[in-house]
């Protein structure tokens, strides 16, 4: 398992992290601890939480996955894992996250609350990453910033990030840093994949120049990369009940990871695996983190048993005419998710 800078932090983690959103849904308390216990093993010290974690975000479940990775840590030395988590954010966006009674925000007063509430579940006095979970690009941006610059002062967070954000978000975010002298990000967790390949447009050249790493999330673009869509949709798969029965959000949500074009792109990219004689999920996340601006892929399960193609990609050097043909791919199906 390789080893990767945090941009430009003192943080060093493991090429894979492990994503933790599906504890308390998908898998059980046991299932969780075995998850997280067999990515130690493999090598990952890398754990993304939130505080509305698991997924779907309900006010009676938010919460319950840092307390479970609290009870997890207690008989773990605390500077053998980087832990990070996300405060959610504003509730009069896109979505209204369960918590502090449907009225979050990212002012010094929401903040606050999320970051102790966050360390008080997790059973720890610092968190290694702090991440926004999502913008609001109608405050100013200062006004988070200047909170979180605290918190690193404090040494209750050692490094911040954003999450779900655009090249806009990341350099007003520099920006505001730079011109305020408040600690700057180093870290944007996004969607991205074979089949959601966007940042790779305007976002990563900032990344770059800029020396911000990408967190990607998704590489399987919610499970669609391992096939499981390409002949119906399945009983038991995540976007099931979104596509069957799910609300006008919730279909579209759905809907953009599965589509004609989504589809059409994953059986390609199954024939491209197949000639390497290596299972698709391996080669998605193989794809993932084989980008110089990307510091560690985050992966999710909900059983031991899904880990093995996943950490089979642990160091894993896709070839120039693979890349190529990945690349053929996705200039004759372009943007699978819009």
């Amino acid at each position: 398992m390789e080893k990767r800078r945090l941009g430009t932090s003192g943080i060093v983690v493991s090429e894979i992290c492990m994503g933790t959103m599906t504890f308390g849904t998908q898998a059980d308390k046991a299932e969780s601890f075995k998850i997280m216990d067999a990515s130690v093993e493999a090598g990952i010290d890398f754990f993304d939480t939130a505080e509305v974690y698991p997924v779907p975000p309900t006010e009676e479940l938010a919460g319950l996955t840092e307390t479970w990775m609290g009870e997890w840590m207690k008989d773990k030395p605390r500077e053998s894992l980087i832990i990070a988590s996300k405060v959610a954010g504003a509730a009069h966006g896109w979505f209204c996250p369960p918590v502090r009674h449907g009225k979050a925000a990212l002012d010094r007063v929401h903040l606050r609350k999320a970051l102790e509430g966050s360390l008080s579940r997790l059973g720890t006095d610092y968190l290694d990453l702090y991440q926004v979970h999502w913008p609001d690009h109608g405050m100013r941006a200062a006004d988070t910033l200047e909170v979180l610059d605290e918190f690193v002062k404090e040494g209750k967070v050692r490094a911040i990030g954003l999450s779900n954000d655009n090249a806009y978000g990341v350099m007003k975010s520099l920006w505001t840093s730079e011109l305020e002298g408040l600690t700057r990000i180093d870290t944007v967790q996004n969607n991205f994949s074979l089949n959601n390949r966007r940042d790779e447009d305007d976002l990563a050249e900032c990344l770059r120049r800029e020396q911000v790493s990408l967190l990607p999330y998704s590489p399987l673009a919610g499970g669609v990369l391992t096939g499981k869509y390409n002949d119906g949709i399945p009983d038991d798969a995540r976007f099931s009940e979104y596509l069957k029965s799910g609300g006008p959000r919730q279909k579209a949500m759905a809907t953009r990871f599965v589509n004609e074009k989504s589809i059409a792109s994953t059986k390609r990219f199954a024939e491209i695996a197949q000639e390497l004689d290596m299972d698709v999920t391996t080669l998605a996340t193989a794809w993932s983190k084989q980008h110089d601006f990307v510091a560690s892929t985050i992966v999710g399960v909900s059983k031991v048993s899904q880990m093995e193609p996943i950490l089979k990609a642990a160091g894993v050097t896709l070839e120039k005419e693979t890349l190529s043909c990945i690349d053929r791919i996705s200039r004759e199906i372009m943007y699978p998710m819009g």
